[in-house]
This record gives structure tokens, sequence and C-alpha cells, in this order.
């Protein structure tokens, strides 16, 4: 795997940790906000759910380099699980993460799609 490649999986890994800390921590009430109410359980609960979750690949991805492309598909299609969540977002015009405009939270949305690639990019061996 090139070494490009490898700094982008540990990147994306320690930003996930990072993100995964805040569910737990400091911004657990700005995630609280981007879950939908059809969403089951309370909020906090899935929130904190969620963080556990993207502390766990955060980690598998720095950690586990021989199960990268596994790894990788998991990360990928959580990025995919929560993006309903950025909708919602921009849907109900909830302010989070400095996201306090259409145009912002719209923007946002894009980047999702990146973070999936990112996640399955970084984790191919070719």
């Amino acid at each position: 795997m090139s070494t490009l490649r490898s700094l982008a999986r540990v990147t994306l890994g320690v930003a996930l940790l990072r993100a995964g800390i805040g569910h737990l921590t400091t911004e657990r009430q700005e995630f609280q906000a981007q879950v939908p109410s059809w969403v089951p359980g309370s909020k906090d609960t899935v929130v904190l759910a969620s963080g556990v979750a993207e502390i766990a690949q955060g980690a598998a991805l720095i950690v586990l380099p021989k199960h990268q492309q596994v790894v990788g598909n998991v990360v990928a299609s959580f990025f995919a699980a929560v993006f309903p969540g950025n909708i919602h977002q921009y849907r109900e015009r909830i302010n989070a993460f400095g996201l306090d405009t259409d145009r912002k939270r719209a923007t946002r949305l894009f980047f999702q799609p990146v973070l999936i690639w990112w996640a399955l990019a970084s984790t191919r061996k070719s």
C-alpha cells in the first residue's frame, strides 16, 4: 500500500476518533440536533452509540491495517447510514457545527460522498 494511501487511512482514523470523542463530550448536544425524530431511541443514546462506533472505527483504521479493506467498507457504510442526519439538519434548518445558513447546510451534504470515497479509496490495496 502506498505511503499516501496509508496517510489518508490514518488521517481518516484520527478524524473519526476526534469526532467520536466529541460525540461523548463537548459536541454532544450539537450531534443530537442532527438525529431525526424517526430514529428509534433517545437522541442522546443515538449520539453516544454513534460516538462509540466512530471511536472503534477510527481505531480500527489505524491499528488493523491487515483488515483495512473490511474496515473501509464498514466506515463507508457508516458514513452512508448517518447521511440522513445531514439531510435532516438541512431540511429542518438546524444550526449546529457552524452550519447556520441553508447554503452552508447544503454544501455540507456534498461532503458525505467525499467521506465515503475517502474511506474506500484509502483502504484499497491497489
